[in-house]
């Protein structure tokens, strides 16, 4: 039994070693592929100095939409770009709390919010979908 104790007390220093030689191994490569990454950091300074271009809006999202007369219980009756419209439901929500505390992602519909999403409960990424449904 003794021996048998040797013999697996000698594996183990084995399988250690053979780590560290693949460990350096590994590490010889790093060191070649340092000089490439010095030179894509070297062209992304240059073109952050670069200035920027401006980016212009997209017309199909700054066309004035007329909501329906539920939505516009909610957002007001004027005729309002899709972006402002989802804006300005998005203030009710959160001046009304109707923002779900334990799954943030969801928001309960109040008495309004009912009419439009004909549900107790919507996702946020659904809610769109939704209301577009209500601008003409």
């Amino acid at each position: 039994m003794a021996t048998a104790k040797k013999a697996a007390a000698k594996k183990a220093p084995a399988k250690k070693a053979a780590p560290a030689k693949k460990a350096a191994a590994k590490k010889a490569p790093a060191a070649k592929k340092a000089a490439p990454a010095k030179k894509a950091a070297a062209k992304k300074t240059a073109a952050k100095k670069a200035p920027a271009k401006k980016r212009t809006p997209n017309a199909a999202f700054m066309k004035a939409m007329t909501p329906s007369p539920q939505l516009a219980a909610v957002i007001g009756d004027k005729p309002v770009p899709r972006t402002e419209v989802t804006k300005k439901v998005w203030d009710y929500i959160k001046a009304n709390k109707l923002q779900d505390s334990a799954k943030r992602t969801m928001i309960n519909a109040d008495a309004k919010l009912k009419e439009i999403f004909k549900k107790a409960q919507v996702s946020m990424f659904e809610m769109t979908k939704l209301i577009n449904a209500h601008l003409k």
